[in-house]
């Protein structure tokens, strides 16, 4: 049955021998290529065996139908099941319902009409004192026209006692109809010469049906892409887009469009190997960040589905806030909370602007940062590892609250596993020694990761692009030599002004306190928040950072220096 839906987006069959016996019906949408069918009829043949144990059932998705029994239904067009979903939008205006009666009624006419070739099924659109209506109406292959007719008349009604919402979907035995005011189809047809787009994010209807029992199923996204990538990312998002906890986050690509103006470049935020980060509004005013991500390699796309799959599960007052997704059959977008100070690395780095960071802003940046990290350690329901904590992934609010952002490469990890090994993936400067050696993996690499980013918010320097003398130094190891010497506040960004030296000193302790080459020594993310909040908790000595000779590291510093100063642990 499988192969045949592939070629023939349409197959039936009856399996096993009475009382057991099978009998089963799938067949895709007309508007779908056979690649779209393919991906489709995957995701639907993955449906249907939730209504067992029962000894049937239905599952509609608007470019796929299944259906299994355990008799023959194969001549019915009709049943006490059948349905109709209302969308909640309204439109009340008399030309919007003109233009939907129109639409069904040419869909009724047109579809039951018999050819060289039997296919049950219309594409339509009306428009009336300039408001358009669109639809489409598709009969199951197996009926006749007669029976088609009479499905559709049923299904026609049903659809018109939804006005006035903008969108409906009928759901009856032997047929499918739907209509909107967007146009929802996948291709082009001979009976519309429209360039028609369809979008994976217009939050499809999903409808299983168990015998008596009517299930409503997610509305997800089914949208196929008519492109090889796009069937690639589509199989990808399947079984994140079925997950309960994104039902309702995915956006309409018509909503993002008209977010950012048809993505104007005045509302592009940044860009990178990822992609683009555009400023969208939408109609209510929110603000909202949009990731258009460039997805055409597999490793690409499973950061798209980890990132999803993984910010949804945290919420946290310091992790930014997914708000959704959308995928077209060409481009990937995933959106967020707009946070109005951007990325803390575009002021901490650029010296006109790092001038509005004071220490009092700095100083809630850290804390806030570091119970983010607590969270996503010890407090979220599932444990997770970020792996790339750094300046550009800490988001500011109007108010300098931090929220970090991309979970691309975060991982799930379980407490009664203390390490892992994994593919080492992250950014070189910010990755800590027994990562890059040996691939461990564990919540003291975010550890790490934050200490680094404690040193450049402290200096005002970013450490990647830090130089000395000394060609091998790096921040981390130059704060700890100045540390060991009593001389922090020469390395503290001369663009602050201190009130209180002793306080920054102590932020760099722990700083390098968490940069520590044993990530035994290196506190927990707790332990760092408490030490942050608390001035009076008792700091001990750090460590050596990795990457370092101390002694022949500090004599670059001089003798009078060394001779000054004990450096005993």
């Amino acid at each position: 049955m499988q192969d045949e839906m592939y070629r023939n987006k349409f197959a039936f069959k009856d399996v096993g021998k009475p009382p057991d016996r099978l009998y089963v019906l799938s067949q895709c949408m007309d508007d779908l290529s056979c690649d779209d069918c393919a991906v489709c009829f995957d995701q639907i043949n993955n449906l249907i065996p939730g209504c067992f144990p029962n000894t049937g059932g239905r599952v509609f998705l608007d470019g796929c139908f299944i259906r299994a029994e355990n008799y023959s239904f194969y001549r019915e067009a009709l049943g006490s099941q059948d349905t109709a979903r209302c969308g909640t939008d309204v439109n009340s205006g008399p030309a919007f319902r003109e233009a939907v009666e129109e639409v069904l009624d040419e869909m009724l006419k047109k579809a039951p009409i018999t050819g060289p070739v039997w296919r049950g099924f219309a594409i339509k659109h009306a428009t009336a004192h300039g408001v358009t209506a669109y639809g489409m109406a598709s009969c199951w292959k197996i009926l006749d026209p007669d029976l088609c007719r009479l499905c559709l008349s049923q299904a026609v009604a049903y659809a018109l006692s939804c006005l006035p919402a903008t969108e409906a979907r009928v759901l009856n035995t032997g047929c499918f109809l739907r209509y909107a005011d967007f146009s929802f189809a996948n291709v082009a047809t001979g009976e519309t010469r429209e360039e028609i787009i369809s979008f994976f994010s217009y939050m499809m209807g999903v409808v299983i049906v168990c015998l008596i029992a009517i299930g409503i199923g997610i509305w997800v996204g089914k949208r196929t892409y008519q492109r090889k990538n796009g069937v690639k990312v589509l199989k990808a998002m399947g079984d994140v887009l079925l997950d309960e906890r994104l039902q309702f986050l995915q956006f309409k690509y018509a909503t993002i469009q008209k977010a950012t103006e048809n993505f104007e470049e005045i509302h592009k935020l940044g860009e990178g190997g990822y992609g683009e980060v555009y400023k969208g509004t939408l109609p209510d005013g929110r603000e909202i960040a949009i990731k258009r991500l460039y997805a055409s390699r597999k490793s690409r796309i499973d950061e798209i589905c980890n990132e999803m799959d993984i910010i949804s599960r945290a919420q946290h007052k310091n992790l930014v806030r997914f708000l959704g997704c959308c995928f077209t059959n060409m481009e990937s977008f995933l959106v967020y909370e707009y946070l109005a100070n951007k990325s803390l690395d575009l002021m901490l780095f650029d010296p006109a602007k790092k001038k509005e960071l004071s220490w009092g802003k700095r100083l809630l940046i850290m804390t806030g940062a570091a119970e983010g990290l607590e969270y996503l350690h010890s407090q979220c329901q599932i444990r997770i590892i970020h792996r790339d904590i750094k300046a550009s992934n800490v988001l500011l609010d109007l108010k300098f609250k931090p929220k970090i952002s991309d979970f691309g490469l975060a991982r799930f990890y379980s407490c009664d596993r203390s390490l892992f090994k994994t593919t080492i993936a992250g950014t070189l400067g910010y990755m800590a020694p027994e990562y890059i050696a040996k691939g461990q993996l564990t919540e003291k690499v975010d550890v790490y990761s934050f200490g680094v980013l404690v040193i450049e918010i402290v200096t005002g320097i970013e450490n990647t692009k830090y130089h000395s003398d000394d060609t091998y130094e790096t921040l981390i190891a130059h704060a700890w030599k100045h540390f060991q010497l009593n001389t922090t506040p020469e390395i503290i960004d001369k663009s602050m002004e201190i009130e209180d030296v002793k306080e920054v000193e102590r932020v760099v302790q722990i700083g390098l306190l968490c940069t520590q080459e044993s990530p035994n020594l290196r506190p927990t993310m707790t332990k760092v928040v408490q030490m942050l909040r608390n001035v009076d908790i008792e700091l001990p000595k750090p460590s050596n950072p990795p990457f370092i000779d101390e002694h022949m590291e500090l004599h670059s510093l001089g003798e009078e220096y060394y001779h000054r100063h004990s450096f005993s642990d």
